[in-house]
């Protein structure tokens, strides 16, 4: 085995790493403070892009591009060794007005994005009751069919899995509570399951980094942003392809759920569910597919994204502990970016080669 690693974390980020990690024949231990992945990875929706990335700057939507490329080999992989089906669907993604036309084709077309043009329906409050009902008129919308989805749930199930088949081991409801420093390295974590120690140490903690690293934060900007969906249930998926308005989505499973994401609230580590929420879900995904009207809300949850500037996560070494790593940051897109998350500070701790500038990613 080469030098043991400890990561603190087991969302999609840390499991990811872990992955990475083992594969090359690292000794690799995570510690969680909860229970693995069941804090913002999983309450994602699990788009594999942003929303209009064309309003993102270009570091994101470099990282998210190149990680989305590696979805369908990775989800593919995870399947085959865990025999865990994570359902990578290219089922494409429909953006509804309002938008910029020209900004959209101009970014796709220098980005090698096929782009589309389409008429749909367009829907409106018809009486005071909350229907809605379709107008004469209809809207054009942008088709992005390359877009694909992961079944979050699934795609952590399957990591977790594959991590310990790997050789990996996972400790939960282990909370780190203090860094050990000495001669300028970690040389121990203090945690309330005892004292761990190892040659390297990553921090992939999420929207708890920064307090994870306390004194040795130097500054790194991340905190909690919670966002809360909703889940519906048909018979058979009512969309074909994920539909997205402004900061609202429709998300489309093969077995009839439908997620509807997302609210944006800065509050602190307050993940805590609300009615107001729901009921802003609900009018703007009304106006997107009335058939909703009258359907029942199967249920409602929140995370708490690990929210950075400009949506750019961290991922390299810490600029004074020599063995400290970070990847964390991610915000609204950790699944999205985590197999290129991965493979980057990967990339950083052996001194290989990066498969495209990661400077903008550096502490």
């Amino acid at each position: 085995m080469k030098r043991g690693t400890i990561i603190v974390g087991a969302g999609i980020i840390g499991l990811a790493t872990a992955e990475c990690l083992l594969r090359l024949g690292f000794k690799v231990l995570l510690l969680e403070q909860g229970k693995v992945g069941q804090e913002s990875s999983w309450a994602g929706g699990g788009i594999l892009s942003p929303l209009m990335p064309w309003h993102y700057p270009e570091a994101v939507t470099r990282l998210t591009q190149y990680s989305a490329n590696l979805f369908s080999e990775w989800a593919s992989a995870l399947h085959t060794s865990t025999g865990i089906d994570p359902e990578y669907s290219q089922c494409g993604m429909i953006v509804l007005p309002p938008y910029d036309i020209k900004t959209a084709i101009h970014w796709c077309s220098k980005n090698d994005i096929h782009i589309n043009q389409l008429k749909l329906p367009r829907f409106i409050p018809s009486n005071r009751n909350g229907t809605i009902k379709q107008c004469d008129t209809m809207q054009q919308t942008i088709l992005l069919p390359d877009i694909a989805q992961i079944r979050t749930p699934r795609l952590l199930q399957a990591l977790r899995q594959r991590v310990i088949q790997l050789g990996g081991e996972i400790i939960e409801n282990c909370t780190v509570q203090r860094l050990i420093v000495k001669r300028n390295s970690v040389s121990t974590l203090e945690t309330s399951s005892g004292q761990f120690a190892a040659d390297h140490y990553v921090i992939a903690a999420g929207a708890w980094s920064a307090k994870i690293l306390g004194q040795y934060a130097f500054g790194l900007t991340i905190k909690p942003i919670c966002g809360q969906m909703l889940l519906f249930k048909f018979e058979h998926p009512p969309i074909p392809a994920i539909l997205t308005q402004s900061s609202t989505y429709l998300v489309p499973r093969k077995d009839g759920h439908l997620l509807i994401g997302s609210t944006s609230e800065d509050k602190g580590f307050n993940k805590r569910i609300t009615v107001s929420a729901r009921k802003q879900l609900l009018k703007s995904a009304l106006a997107i597919l009335p058939q909703l009207y009258k359907m029942p809300v199967i249920r409602q949850w929140s995370g708490l994204r690990p929210a950075s500037p400009l949506n750019i996560p961290t991922i390299g070494q810490h600029p004074d502990l020599t063995n400290l790593y970070i990847n964390s940051g991610h915000f609204r897109y950790g699944v999205t970016m985590a197999p290129a998350s991965a493979e980057i500070l990967t990339n950083t701790m052996i001194g290989a080669p990066q498969p495209f500038d990661v400077n903008p990613y550096q502490y």
